[in-house]
Formats: structure tokens, sequence, C-alpha cells
């Protein structure tokens, strides 16, 4: 089944209403991870001055020049560690967009969905990428006692808190706030699998540019075919 929605999200990528928001949101992921590769660069830059001493090296002058030319290297490395928060912000701004793009094509008929009052979903949103955040900063201590199980647990977290986001937000614009909740934890093992597998390629740097936009299209398909059960 979680195939299956992805596939059918993959296949809406000619239809050019979606292709439109799939475009916007690659153009804003990208300029999130922009901002951040240049303030961690900027960061760095403020303590590299033009001739800096290294231990058994002596002064060198040409940090800043590598620091310049790596910094696409640099934005790519970063990716595979914001593109978590950088979906779940992606995916708050656009699921309403992509959602009624998916329904109007595989679901038409549908009555017309019930958005979430802005403010709410801004509340929300907040609320999780702080959750997010801070469940990622905690697991930085298992990744240092059990390095080697690091992408497991990683895969395995952010799927757990991507999947819980990305179908609460596609339930709750149709069956509100408490069936999404009830319908999470009835699905709960499908919905953090799915997710799992929407956080595998956002750690493939190029790839998961097109995760968030291609992830809430899937959630929407997911959250059709569970409520049929």
């Amino acid at each position: 089944m979680i195939l299956s929605c992805f596939f059918a999200a993959l296949g809406q990528l000619g239809d050019p209403r979606f292709r439109r928001v799939l475009w916007l949101g690659l153009a804003l992921t990208i300029a999130l991870l922009v901002a951040a590769t240049a303030g961690l660069l900027a960061l760095i830059q403020a303590f590299v001055t033009d001739e800096t001493g290294l231990p058994l090296i002596g002064p060198v002058t040409w940090l800043d020049d590598v620091l310049s030319v790596s910094s696409v290297f640099v934005m790519l490395i970063l990716s595979v560690f914001l593109m978590v928060p950088v979906a779940s912000a992606i995916t708050s701004m656009f699921l309403d967009t992509v959602a009624d793009a998916v329904e109007a094509r595989h679901y038409p008929g549908l009555p017309p969905a019930r958005p979430v009052p802005f403010y709410e979903a801004l509340k929300d949103s907040i609320n999780f990428l702080g959750v997010l955040i801070a469940a990622n900063l905690a697991a930085i201590l298992l990744y240092v006692f059990v390095p080697f199980a690091a992408p497991l647990i990683f895969w395995g977290l952010n799927g757990l808190l991507l999947g819980r986001e990305y179908f609460t937000l596609a339930a709750m614009r149709r069956v509100g706030r408490v069936r999404a909740n009830q319908m999470r934890r009835e699905h709960s093992g499908t919905i953090w699998l799915a997710g799992a597998l929407m956080a595998v390629p956002l750690t493939i740097p190029l790839v998961n540019l097109l995760i968030p936009i291609l992830g809430a299209a899937t959630f929407t398909h997911l959250f059709h075919r569970l409520s049929l059960r």
C-alpha cells in the first residue's frame, strides 16, 4: 500500500498544478539550505583570519579560500542533517495545495476540505518543529554510544515523527483533529513505516529536495486508502 501511494504521487509529477507547487517547494527548500549553509560558513569564517595557525603546520593563508570554494559541497552535506526540519516546514506550508491537486485527480467528487485555521496550523507547526529538533538533539547521545546503528536510529526516529506530522496534516483537513489522532493511533505501524520510507531518501543529497512535496502527496493517498478500511 505504501509503495503504491508513493508511485501514485510520483506519477503526478507531470500534472501542471502539482508541478507548480513542486517547483515552488523545491525553490524554498534550496533557499533554506543556502541560508543555513551561509550562516554556518559565516560563523566559521568569523574565527578564521587571513592567516590562521594550525597545530604542527603553522600559519596558513588558504583556509578562507577553501571554505568559499567548498560551499556547495558543504550545503550538500548539511542537507543530510537539515532536510528533516526543512521537510517539516515545507510540508506544513504546502500540504493543502498538494492534497487539493492529488484529490482533484485521484479522488474527484469529494466535498471541499476544511483547512486548519492559519494560527492553529502555525502553532502546531512550531510545536512539532520544537519536538523534532529536541528529539534529534537527544538522539545524538545514541549516535555516540551506538554509532553502527546511527542510520537506523535516525530513520526510525524521524520516520516516527515525520509520519505523525504528515498523516495528521493530511487527515485533519478531512476528518478533524480528534478523528485524525484516532486514525493515527489505529494505523501507527503503517504510518511509522511510511514515515521511515520518507526519512531514508531525505538523507540522500539532491534526491532529498523532492521528498517534502512527494511525501505530502504520498500521505494524502495513504489517508484516503486507510480511511476505506
